[in-house]
């Protein structure tokens, strides 16, 4: 083998030729060709997933969270989503600050584990509202170790009750979901869901009480998670609940409404053409001659909808209808 290596004054002799041009070094193939750096540790976020889809399920979870919340909690804070966003998990966690409700759960069937992190801000203004305050509830800086205690754990439980069962039906119209709680931390470090390197899809809630305390509920996906369902997420969202039975009372309901809305119509006997001319000569007594058609047309609302006979019946004026005049053929 060592006799194949070129020696140090071939190397040299070499580079020389290259650097003044003696030797080409464009006579290789696809020299035209561009290229990209890749880097196949980690993953492309240009496919598969459309967060645009996401965005829908957000707002529709909103719509159902805000009620949820007022109901079980007593409070009702203003909650404002954010774009969005598909970041590396490392990135994310070091954005955190402990200590915080960090939620390890489990959306089946999709795969891995997925995170529900809770300010602590919304944890104290939700026990203060609980218990009949005005959602003032605050502790100032806390040290990175302060652990919560069993009353504010039950309220973190109770909003993740309601967050649960809002996500269930906001993707419904997407894919049935059902989500189990895996764990929860007090620091973000240790609740590792992914890889640092790993991409992951944050969907963020800024939350804004009547006192302007503010805080966020994140729901973090892992990227991957969501690959295998990216055709659904593709597909247009629907804007239902999901429930057809519900659909068709609402359609019977629209229809009945419509169906008792009052019409003015009028039987157009025949039409004449004129100048504006002879309209304005016309006097009392002038006869006007046409061509009366065979049929009169009945027309709701100024709509030909029918062609109809007239004649009378017993005392009155009447009219049968012939056949139905198709849109547009008038």
């Amino acid at each position: 083998m060592a006799d194949n290596l070129l020696s140090a004054d071939e190397l040299s002799a070499l580079a020389e030729g290259v650097n003044d041009g003696t030797i080409a070094v464009d006579t290789g193939f696809n020299t035209a060709a561009r290229v990209k750096k890749h880097d196949i540790a980690s993953e492309d976020s240009s496919l598969g997933v459309n967060v645009g889809s996401i965005d829908m399920i957000n707002e529709r979870f909103i719509r159902l969270f805000r009620p949820s919340l007022m109901d079980v909690l007593r409070s009702s804070p203003r909650i404002n989503p954010t774009k969005v966003q598909i970041l590396k998990f490392g990135d994310y966690v070091r954005e955190l600050k402990a200590p915080l409700s960090v939620n390890v759960i489990r959306m089946n069937p999709l795969r891995g584990y997925s995170m529900v992190v809770i300010d602590p801000t919304i944890v104290f203004s939700s026990l203060d509202s609980f218990f009949g305050g005005f959602g003032q509830g605050t502790l100032g800086q806390l040290s990175p170790g302060r652990m919560f205690t069993p009353m504010e754990m039950r309220i973190i439980n109770m909003i993740l009750d309601v967050t649960f069962r809002n996500l269930k039906e906001a993707w419904g119209p997407v894919m049935p979901l059902d989500f189990e709680f895996v764990s929860s931390e007090i620091n973000p470090q240790f609740a590792q869901i992914a890889d640092e390197n790993d991409l992951v899809i944050l969907s963020r809630f800024e939350t804004e009480t009547a006192t302007q305390n503010l805080g966020f509920i994140d729901i973090v996906h892992p990227y991957a998670s969501l690959k295998p369902v990216r055709d659904l997420l593709r597909s247009r969202v629907q804007t239902g609940d999901g429930n057809e039975d519900s659909d068709r009372q609402w359609r019977e309901n629209l229809e009945e409404s419509v169906g008792d809305a009052c019409l003015e119509a009028t039987v157009v006997l025949g039409q004449i053409s004129a100048t504006l001319k002879v309209v304005e000569s016309m006097q009392t007594g002038d006869i006007l001659y046409f061509k009366k058609p065979e049929l009169a047309s009945l027309q709701p609302n100024g709509i030909p909808a029918f062609e109809v006979h007239v004649g009378t019946l017993g005392a009155q004026t009447a009219v049968q209808i012939e056949r139905a005049v198709a849109p547009g053929n008038n």
